[in-house]
């Protein structure tokens, strides 16, 4: 922003974890923040619009853990009760919700588990670890709703000088 202008416009793209408002999250309570919750508090509800991503069942790229090695995983039926189940459960074809006019008397309000994958996802966390109690329309201004995804095929990994796994490796660092 400051080498094109205030004018100027930004994409951020990140995992749900990092872009979703931190404050309509159990994140807040634990007193962590996030880049939506900052880029909302710096910007303005107004100027910023932050996008969720979930899905129902289908397959992923990921690590088991961190600096383990990417793979292909299945993901389960979400869980029951989560939004990925509601959502999947209101019909199966894929959704984009948009929450301009978000009333409380939607339903849309209720804290409900939103599943998180990310670089590490572990399917056997599936019941207790891999969900974020959320109010989905504080935490994103719009959330894309995929009933079945398949898994990306992964660009070639090319180490870097170093030796080094490159940036977008799964790693501790």
């Amino acid at each position: 922003m400051r080498c094109h202008g205030p004018e100027a416009k930004a994409i951020v793209w990140e995992h749900n974890t990092h872009i979703g408002d931190a404050r309509a999250t159990d994140m807040a309570d634990a007193g962590m923040v996030n880049v939506g919750q900052l880029v909302r508090e710096q910007r303005g509800v107004e100027d910023v619009v932050l996008v969720g991503f979930g899905s129902y069942r289908g397959s992923v790229i990921a690590g088991a853990k961190w600096g383990a090695p990417t793979e292909r995983m299945r993901v389960p039926p979400a869980r029951e009760g989560s939004w990925e189940d509601v959502l999947h459960h209101a019909g199966k074809e894929d959704k984009l919700l948009v929450f301009t006019d978000a009333e409380e008397e939607d339903g849309l309000f209720e804290p409900r588990g939103h599943r998180a994958i990310g670089v590490v996802y572990d399917p056997a966390y599936e019941r207790y670890g891999n969900y974020v109690p959320t109010v989905l329309p504080r935490r994103y201004d719009a959330f894309l709703y995929i009933d079945q995804t398949q898994a990306l095929h992964p660009l070639h990994v090319y180490p870097r000088q170093d030796g080094e796994p490159p940036e977008t490796f799964p790693s501790g660092a």
